[in-house]
């Protein structure tokens, strides 16, 4: 069996969401059938060093603006190493590494494949219709939920090249958590404190504003509450820590809440919440909600996006609307009052990662897609080869 070579094209690589899918799709691919290189818009973020470390190809295409000669030569610059590397399978992520790489790579390499991940609030109607323009030239385009594919069909997109496989959660590393007690006693508070937190990127569709609106209310209530909030801001937004910082002074808060900044032992993390609040405005299947469930979180989160396709509402975790504050606080409560019930759905959560989110399901799923596109190319050149 021959080794096909994937290139994936990506934006950055800083710590998030879809950076941990495609960097855990990378380590655990087949070797015996996948050989991977990366490519990037800004060699930027903490995965950098890992794929250095790991000798992983990564080559760096610079540009500030698609409208411009410097774009049209880094794709051109994109095409020919696709040739000259035989790249077989190329795999974009986004709006940017999709609107970048897939109309090149169109030309020249056998499979092209865009990825979209979210419904996309943060784009503009004119990004968007360039971004459906762009995975024309796409021979699949891969969701990680049933929601995401729902949007794309309304926008437009055609549905019989639309593919979904959800992400996947290693759950190996969350057996055997520390103690909780240890992150209580890091952060100098008494050892049974609830503790209650969020751990993701900060960005403005987290919903954060809302987390702390609640933490206010359930403070009033458990005066002996701390909350958590897990994460960094992206290299464009550094100023909205501060902002963040600011409104909890204004929520009335501020002692009360500890800003870790980015950790490297989410896991343990989460393994030590109380309870694990996802407030997100906008989500297509959040990593930290399936991470949360894994650790054995209880866990609450807005209905948003894909998060249904995960959490079963009262069985699983908690789900509430999006922006509602009193939501948050109320069904937060329900889990601190009954401890019972909190255990039972953590429980639950974790067994539903096990069964329906798995990394390895996740990683043979795509496997088994990039074998299906190769094959599908090959039987379409056999005809013209033979005559």
């Amino acid at each position: 069996m021959t080794t096909a070579r994937v290139l994936n094209v990506v934006p950055t690589l800083m710590c998030g969401g879809t950076e941990n899918q495609f960097m855990t799709l990378a380590r655990q691919l087949d070797r015996t059938r996948f050989d991977v290189e990366f490519a990037c818009l800004r060699r930027w973020g903490g995965f950098v060093d890992e794929l250095v470390e790991r000798r992983i190809p990564l080559t760096e295409y610079p540009i500030s603006t698609f409208r411009s000669v410097t774009a049209v030569r880094q794709q051109a610059r994109l095409a020919r190493h696709i040739l000259r590397r035989q790249v077989q399978i190329v795999h974009a992520y986004n709006f940017y590494g999709n609107v970048f790489a897939t109309p090149p790579a169109r030309l020249v390499a056998p499979v092209t494949i865009a990825s979209i991940r979210d419904r996309a609030p943060y784009l503009t109607t004119m990004q968007k219709r360039v971004q459906r323009y762009a995975c024309q030239f796409a021979d699949c385009i891969l969701v990680n939920a049933e929601a995401v594919k729902e949007w794309l069909i309304g926008e437009g997109y055609d549905a019989a090249r639309i593919s979904v496989i959800r992400n996947g959660v290693d759950l190996s590393r969350f057996d055997n958590p520390p103690a909780p007690v240890q992150l209580r006693r890091e952060l100098g508070l008494p050892d049974d404190t609830p503790l209650v937190g969020v751990v993701s990127r900060l960005t403005r569709l987290k919903g954060l504003e809302h987390f702390l609106e609640a933490a206010a209310m359930i403070k009033a209530r458990v005066p002996t509450v701390r909350f958590l909030i897990v994460g960094e801001t992206s290299p464009m937004d550094r100023g909205y820590l501060g902002e963040l910082q600011r409104y909890a002074e204004r929520c009335g808060v501020a002692p009360y809440v500890t800003f870790t900044g980015l950790r490297t032992d989410v896991p343990a993390v989460l393994a030590s919440l109380t309870v694990s609040v996802m407030p997100s405005l906008n989500e297509a299947l959040s990593n930290v909600v399936l991470e949360s469930m894994a650790s054995g979180a209880p866990t609450v989160a807005t209905e948003v996006g894909g998060t249904p396709e995960a959490i079963v509402d009262g069985v699983t975790g908690l789900l509430v609307p999006p922006a509602q504050s009193t939501a948050i606080a109320d069904a937060v409560m329900h889990l601190l009052m009954d401890p019972p019930l909190a255990q039972q759905l953590g429980r639950a959560g974790r067994a539903r990662i096990a069964d329906h989110f798995s990394v390895r399901r996740m990683v043979h799923s795509t496997e088994d897609l990039y074998t299906e596109l190769l094959e599908r190319k090959r039987r379409k050149r056999l005809p013209s080869a033979a005559c």
